[in-house]
């Protein structure tokens, strides 16, 4: 036969040898390492403290203004209440021992205080209504020779130079009772204008004294008192906004 006699080839009659990866399963899929547990870590930041519930006093002298001032307060600083305190120009600074800051008249003069003017009132002559000194715009000292000019006993403009006046033949009196008594025709008495405006009476009328000394109104604090909260209203007065810098 032609096949006999030939030597089988090597490997003949063993089957095909079955190729495989020297690495073993096991090495070729490892395992994966589980996950170390670690521990969560909470950073607590610090809480800021609350606020301490406080209250802004401001003193006020009669006559001071402050309305818009304590508006852009309740605006700007909501959970500090302002307290108005009425305070009186013979004892404000006195007052100021036991308030934040104060609106008062000037002059006022302490080292250890801050003092700032923000305006100056004219004064006004109040008489009767019916008076001949209305029957003029404005009124000078020299319109006002022979009138009995009636004293105060809060007053807060001084000694004026009134030559040719006459003072009253009785007592000082409060401002209010005094201007009650010029509109009934006896004499006249002299303040500054938001004075008048605010002992206003139908049956008396005012004009402004033209070359009399005016009176100024001052914001006033302690310098060792400076604290934010006065900072603020400071601030407010000044017309700066919330986010102007000092």
């Amino acid at each position: 036969m032609a096949n006999q006699g030939r030597r089988p080839g090597k490997g003949a009659g063993r089957g095909t040898p079955v190729r495989r990866n020297k690495a073993a399963p096991a090495e070729r899929f490892p395992p994966q390492k589980p996950k170390k547990k670690t521990a969560k870590v909470v950073f607590d930041a610090p809480q800021p403290e609350p606020e301490a519930p406080r209250t802004f006093r401001l003193g006020a002298v009669p006559g001071a203004t402050p309305g818009k001032w304590i508006d852009a307060w309740k605006q700007r600083m909501p959970r500090v209440p302002l307290e108005l305190v009425p305070i009186e120009v013979a004892t404000q600074r006195e007052a100021l021992d036991a308030i934040d800051a104060a609106l008062v008249r000037l002059p006022l003069t302490d080292e250890s205080l801050h003092i700032i003017p923000l305006y100056d009132e004219v004064p006004v002559v109040i008489a009767a209504v019916d008076s001949h000194l209305m029957a003029a715009e404005e009124l000078s000292a020299a319109d006002l020779e022979g009138e009995v000019v009636i004293g105060l006993s809060d007053d807060v403009l001084g000694p004026l130079d009134l030559p040719g006046t006459l003072p009253a033949a009785f007592a000082a009196l409060p401002t209010g009772e005094a201007i009650a008594t010029a509109a009934s025709g006896v004499g006249i008495v002299i303040v500054p204008m938001s004075l008048a405006r605010l002992h206003h009476r139908k049956d008396a009328d005012h004009r402004v004294l033209v070359g009399a000394p005016t009176s100024t109104v001052a914001l006033v604090w302690p310098r060792d008192r400076t604290t934010p909260d006065v900072e603020t209203f400071v601030g407010i007065v000044r017309g700066r906004t919330a986010n102007s810098s000092r």
